[in-house]
């Protein structure tokens, strides 16, 4: 069973970067696409980004050119490297590992931008 644990939130100043991190714990062979999702309390939890297992990659209009989704998978880790930051971006930032038997989320972690 796959288990998902992210890390790296924390409080940045508007226009800085932070690295999220998801470790990935079990067999992750079934897996054919991570993503990140973000989501503001009370509100929608809100696409960000994906990467297939091929390597490619998609973005959310609103993050695009700005964040930055990758994976190295010696270590099974997934990255969202987020550069320019801004206000709006303030959420809670969630892993998530897709297959066709389904779809696994973290625990997320905080991320606060402050003006």
């Amino acid at each position: 069973q796959v288990q998902l644990v992210e890390s790296g939130g924390g409080l940045v100043q508007a226009g800085g970067s932070l690295r999220l991190s998801c470790a990935a714990s079990g067999s992750t062979s079934s897996i054919n696409a991570w993503g990140w999702y973000r989501q503001v309390l009370g509100k929608q939890r809100e696409w960000v980004a994906t990467i297939g297992s091929g390597g490619s990659t998609k973005y959310a209009d609103s993050v695009k050119g700005r964040f930055t989704i990758s994976r190295d998978n010696a270590k099974n880790t997934v990255y969202l490297q987020m550069n320019s930051l801004k206000p709006e971006d303030t959420a809670v930032y969630y892993c998530n590992a897709a297959s066709y038997r389904g779809s696994i989320w973290g625990q997320g972690t905080q991320v606060t931008v402050s003006s």
